[in-house]
């Protein structure tokens, strides 16, 4: 990007900055080189990917291309796109991300989208809601929108909007922050209430047997795992939101043993784990009575990535 035409500093235009990223961040093996391109154009530019597009010979001005340079240099080293940028999407939805916690991902959107269509199958008119682990918050404040709202768009059929609430929970309290900033963002403020706590440890005992729903992502990869991520994710994404262990059961084990007694007779827990997992995790589950394991579902890639179980009746 240092090209010059005599004397004079070249003139860049987006669609050659992106002709010129695209490629460069390919080169450095950096995944989808295309998409980490326009997210890294568009904030600079302040507009969204698609304006990229309507304004392909949109002028970039000497400030823009400095900062852009430098967040290019930092995306070549691996740095992940969505801390350099802040943001990411997740459930049609955009969410402030930082170091504090893991990026979401579309895995994640799996157990969203079974806690949403379970919910909404209840045919109940309120729903109290748990989300351990809760990380950016992006599982709770995409859960609570989607049933407070009559559809999240024009194609979807219009459903009764229900009375929900929600206690998101995590050890990290600057992933508490963050989160809550995803709350407000989406106008879910006052539905979510956010809490440090270490699973169940620190939620009032008085709460037992109170929540209809039960979501979590706990840290679960495990040692032989987290050596083969990506650096991306191994020098960038905070450990103690991925790691989970020798086997990564270190924290799904406790939270499967004491799950139950937080959930309503007939109450849905919902648990993301590893595909590498599945087994081990199913066995667990239906080692305690007080569960009715229903299965491990697959996500987007058609890998078994969520667990389903429900507190015995």
């Amino acid at each position: 990007m240092n090209a010059k035409q005599g004397t004079t500093e070249k003139i860049w235009t987006t669609r050659e900055l992106l002709a010129w990223m695209t490629p460069f961040l390919t080169a450095k093996k950096i995944d989808s080189p295309r998409v980490c391109a326009e997210m890294l154009l568009g904030h600079v530019l302040g507009c969204d990917r698609t304006r990229l597009y309507m304004e392909s010979d949109r002028v970039v001005d000497a400030a823009q291309l400095a900062r852009l340079r430098e967040l290019v240099r930092r995306a070549a080293e691996h740095e992940p796109v969505q801390y350099l940028v802040g943001e990411t999407w997740f459930y049609a939805k955009p969410y402030f991300v930082d170091v504090s916690t893991l990026i979401p991902r579309p895995s994640t959107e799996r157990v969203t989208e079974l806690a949403v269509a379970w919910a909404r199958g209840t045919g109940q008119t309120s729903l109290r809601i748990l989300d351990l682990c809760t990380g950016s918050g992006c599982v709770a404040v995409s859960v609570v929108s989607a049933l407070v709202t009559p559809k999240r768009n024009n194609y979807e059929p219009p459903v009764a909007a229900m009375e929900v609430s929600a206690l998101a929970t995590d050890l990290i309290t600057a992933a508490l922050a963050l989160a809550a900033r995803n709350a407000a963002r989406h106008n879910v403020q006052t539905r979510i209430e956010f809490q440090a706590s270490d699973l169940f440890e620190f939620i009032p005992a008085a709460q037992q047997g109170t929540f209809d729903l039960i979501t979590a992502n706990p840290p679960y990869i495990s040692d032989a795992e987290w050596a083969q991520c990506a650096p991306n994710v191994r020098e960038h994404e905070p450990a103690t939101a991925l790691r989970g262990g020798a086997d990564g059961l270190r924290v799904i084990k406790p939270l499967l043993h004491n799950v139950a007694k937080w959930l309503r007779p007939g109450g849905r827990l919902l648990l993301e784990i590893a595909a590498s997992q599945a087994d081990a995790a199913q066995r667990l589950a239906r080692a305690n009575p007080q569960l009715v394991f229903h299965g491990v579902e697959n996500d987007g890639d058609n890998l078994p990535r969520v667990l389903v179980a429900d507190r015995a009746e």
